[in-house]
């Protein structure tokens, strides 16, 4: 007469796993196992995001302080030529309006720069980790994501 074990043992083909009888017991071991490495390699995949988001906000913070500084310089500048326009009818004024404007653009286009810059970093939300625990745990519910098959 054939137990119940053996019967789903035989049904299932589980019968050795690499020359190892496959017990239910080794099973659950091996399910943990590989829960196990599959947590760690996701929190190294957070870790992963979490770095490149960090330099992300930093290359925009560093880009949006160079547009203050630039801007800063810009404001000299068109003080300068106000005070040079007042205190003359020459036109030295307006070389340095030419320099004012052109020191402007460059803070504008450096601020949309650091704006985009820090717009990547946010949220600072690993989201594809995220992401993949999602996936893994309705894998491990025995649903398939939307999107995805079975290979």
């Amino acid at each position: 007469m054939t137990t119940r074990p053996e019967l789903v043992r035989r049904e299932t083909g589980l019968t050795e796993l690499n020359g190892r009888e496959a017990n239910i017991g080794w099973l659950v071991s091996q399910a943990t196992s590989d829960l196990s490495q599959l947590v760690r390699d996701e929190v190294q995949l957070a870790k992963v995001e979490l770095k490149e988001k960090g330099k992300e906000a930093g290359v925009g913070a560093g880009l949006f302080g160079g547009a203050g500084a630039i801007a800063l310089y810009g404001l000299g500048v068109l003080i300068a030529a106000a005070i040079l326009g007042l205190a003359t009818a020459l036109p030295a004024w307006l070389s340095a309006l030419i320099v004012a404007a052109v020191l402007f653009v460059i803070a504008a286009v450096a601020a949309l720069l650091g704006k985009r810059h820090v717009s990547r970093a946010a949220p600072p939300v690993p989201k594809r980790a995220v992401d993949g625990v999602h996936e893994d745990l309705e894998a491990l519910k025995g649903h398939q994501p939307e999107g995805k098959s079975t290979p």
